[in-house]
């Protein structure tokens, strides 16, 4: 039943390895904790399970994400009517608190920028990564699965498979709209994929992991001592069209979120940057 709901979300629901994997992990971790078929599953043994991961001094953020598993098995049950009754309808999650989410200053962002080694095919490659990243705020996985095909040169505009197969269309600069073409023209471009854009050096698609491992190498490269990510870039671009005056809805349809709320976040790190540049720079601040 754990093989065919993980099925479920691999193909029905597109999730990535990384979910299928945690998924896995936490509804075997359940099934073993109780050591009862899933029929026999009532309220009292998830409170049980849920006691032993607090005496367990496991995280809130761990507690909700066990949870969150068991939610949607138990509501994939119900639905293929394995069970009748949801034993964890009741049940809530763990209050978390809402981490304001990392960025970095436009300043950072040109330092970061200017690490690539232009003079090497990869570098340009990665220079033109960051651009678009920085141009359409697109998450690290919808750059790595972003095909030829999804790109118009003539309005500026991209294609973007996002969480749960669902597609939009973002524009990009014109600064960006030059890398990229200048990358894809590259004569020392070797495509053995010829439909993806971003490649490795022997011409197959960039994983998203070998994204995140390159921007590790330009981070230790630029000195700045935090911890930035291709999706950093994405907080960035967020953080810095709302301080531009970018509206939440736009932002929102944007950067693919499916509710508000996930955009609204964006408006507290404007506030708190506004007042950090307030106290560095106010005269009487101090």
């Amino acid at each position: 039943m754990i093989e065919n709901f993980l099925e479920y979300l691999s193909s029905v629901k597109d999730a990535s390895p990384h979910t299928l994997r945690n998924y896995g992990i936490d509804l075997r971790d359940f099934f073993k904790f109780v050591k009862i078929p899933l029929e026999s599953i009532e309220r009292k043994h998830i409170r049980e399970y849920l006691a032993s991961l607090y005496e367990a001094k496991k995280t809130k953020k761990t507690c909700a994400r066990k949870l969150s598993s068991l939610r949607s098995y138990f509501h994939h049950a119900v639905g293929q009517k394995w069970i009748s009754v949801n034993p964890i309808e009741d049940i809530e999650l763990p209050k978390l608190e809402k981490k304001l989410p990392p960025m970095i200053s436009y300043d950072q962002v040109k330092v970061l920028f200017d690490q690539p080694d232009l003079s090497d095919y990869l570098g340009r490659r990665d220079r033109t990564m960051m651009e678009l990243l920085y141009s359409s705020g697109l998450r690290v996985s919808e750059l790595a699965s972003l095909d030829k095909k999804d790109v118009d040169f003539a309005e500026n505009l991209v294609r973007l498979k996002g969480k749960g197969k669902k597609e939009r269309i973002v524009p990009f600069t014109p600064n960006a709209g030059e890398w990229l073409t200048k990358y894809l023209s590259d004569e020392e471009r070797f495509e053995k994929d010829k439909s993806a854009i971003f490649l490795n050096r022997f011409g197959s698609r960039l994983t998203t992991r070998s994204v995140d491992r390159l921007f590790l190498s330009y981070l230790k490269r630029s000195g700045m001592s935090q911890r930035i990510t291709p999706h950093t870039i994405r907080h960035t671009i967020a953080t810095h069209w709302l301080e531009n005056g970018m509206n939440l809805k736009t932002i929102q349809l944007l950067l693919g979120h499916s509710n508000l709320a996930t955009t609204t976040i964006y408006t507290q790190v404007s506030t708190k940057l506004k007042k950090k540049v307030y106290d560095e720079t106010h005269p009487r601040a101090k």
